[in-house]
């Protein structure tokens, strides 16, 4: 009984986790989006839109950041 207590102690809940991947998401997204409109008028050009490239790089990142997590709180579960 004392050894279920120490774990839930441990890990505080998955669900705040999990409702804080959201706007963890949204917030890398964001900001990469907005790296890439600043870097779209400091530096126009006719062929290389930066908006769309660091779009996309956010994405792939918060995608890799939500795996991450998710994997995380899989192990701790199991334990």
């Amino acid at each position: 009984m004392k050894e279920d207590n120490k774990s839930n102690n441990k890990y505080p809940s998955k669900w705040l986790a999990l409702i804080n991947i959201p706007i963890q998401m949204g917030v890398i997204i964001f900001l990469f989006s907005y790296l890439g409109s600043w870097l779209d008028e400091k530096y126009p050009s006719p062929k290389v839109y930066y908006v769309k490239i660091l779009v996309m790089v956010g994405v792939f990142l918060s995608l890799y950041n939500v795996m991450r997590q998710v994997n995380e709180i899989n192990k701790s579960s199991e334990e």
